[in-house]
Parts: C-alpha cells; sequence; structure tokens
C-alpha cells in the first residue's frame, strides 16, 4: 500500500509538472500573444511644490538654526512668473495656533532689540522670471513672565511686503516664540545662486547672546 501510495504521489506530482511546462501562452482574440501589465508603480508620497501665487511669487521656508534660545529661519522667494517682480523692503509674517486663530506678535524690521546682525537695510530689486531673494525670520524663545502663556506658531503666512497678500508657508516645525511675542525680520537680499539650488538657511547666527533690551 505504501509503495503504490508512493508512486501515486509521484506520478501526481510529474503530471502537475508537465502541466505548467506545456501551458500555452495567452492569447488576444487576434491571435497574438499577450503581454503581461507591467506593474503600475506607487505613487510618489511627496508633497508637491507650492503653487505659484496670482501675483507670480512663491515663499517658501529654508529651515530654522539655533542656538541658546536664538532661533533663525530662512526664506526663500522666488518670482515664478512671467514678467520682473519688483521687491524692497521686508517679508510681513502672521502667526497662527494650531487651530487657526492668529497670534499677536510684535514684527521688528531689523531684529535690532532681538539680535544684531540682521539690520541691513532694503535694497531696491526687481527680480526677473526664475530669480530670488532671501530673507529670515529671528526670534529668541525665552519664558520671561511665567504669568504670561509661551505662543507656538504652528502656521506661518508671509506677505512679501506688508500691504501685499500673504501666502502660507511649510514649516518642518512650530515658531517657538516662549512668551517674548516678537518677532524679527531682516531685509529681503538677492541670491544669486543657480536657479537649480536653494539658498542655504543661516546657518552662522550673528549672535547667541541677547542684547541689552532682548528681554524687556
Amino acid at each position: 500500500m505504501r509503495t503504490a501510495a508512493a508512486r501515486i504521489g509521484a506520478l501526481t506530482g510529474v503530471a502537475l509538472l508537465a502541466a505548467c511546462a506545456t501551458a500555452p501562452t495567452p492569447e488576444s482574440a487576434s491571435g497574438q500573444p499577450v503581454t503581461p501589465a507591467r506593474p503600475t508603480p506607487a505613487a510618489s508620497t511627496s508633497p508637491p511644490p507650492p503653487a505659484c501665487s496670482p501675483e507670480g511669487i512663491r515663499i517658501t521656508e529654508l529651515g530654522v538654526s539655533a542656538a541658546m534660545g536664538l532661533r533663525a529661519m530662512g526664506l526663500e522667494l522666488v518670482n515664478c512668473g512671467n514678467r520682473p517682480y519688483l521687491l524692497r523692503g521686508y517679508p510681513a509674517p502672521g502667526l497662527r495656533d494650531a487651530n487657526g486663530d492668529p497670534i499677536a506678535v510684535r514684527i521688528i524690521p531689523g531684529a535690532r532689540p532681538i539680535t544684531s546682525g540682521f539690520d541691513a537695510p532694503p535694497t531696491r530689486l526687481v527680480l526677473r522670471p526664475g530669480e530670488r531673494a532671501g530673507a529670515a525670520l529671528i526670534w529668541r524663545n525665552l519664558v520671561t513672565d511665567p504669568t504670561v502663556v509661551a505662543s507656538n506658531g504652528a502656521h506661518l503666512d508671509v506677505a512679501p511686503l506688508a500691504g501685499r497678500p500673504a501666502y502660507p508657508v511649510e514649516l518642518d516645525g512650530p515658531i517657538d516664540l516662549g512668551n517674548t511675542g516678537r518677532l524679527g525680520v531682516s531685509a529681503w537680499k538677492r541670491y544669486d545662486g543657480p536657479s537649480s539650488t536653494r539658498p542655504p538657511a543661516p546657518s552662522d547666527l550673528p549672535s547667541s547672546t541677547p542684547t541689552p533690551d532682548s528681554r524687556l
């Protein structure tokens, strides 16, 4: 019985192999061989780049540098339109909390009360299509009054200049103002690097020591 069962199992295995080896290639209605469909590649999970605004610009964050409570975030403005874009002055940022409600914050052009080194005056820039400019947001993560709730900006909106429309800027992390309630801005400056690269985020902060009135 065991010998017979073993023979039947062996013959069954051989028959299955033969069936697999002789299975005909699928054919279409016209008689031509059908090519197996290739698997569809997985969709990219990286977010699309921000759209060009109606006035022909795009503003993005370039990263944050930090040292002893002092923060500096790089901003980049690109002329993604089809005509020259005039720019002279400071970006005009606004913060919102995690619920989307505005956060009261004092914007300081030049950031002098916060730190030194970002006080170069604005110059007149005319950005041709594809050209770009850079600026920085500066703040200190300090808690100097325990009775005042610390602020964390979860959302950032930036207008290229005061009085112009503001656009949402995606953040890698919150803007942790502590309870200082102040945000400094540097003037826009032309970035002359190749169009295929982005200007670096501020890597060397000008000062890690608060200026005399930076805690007021």
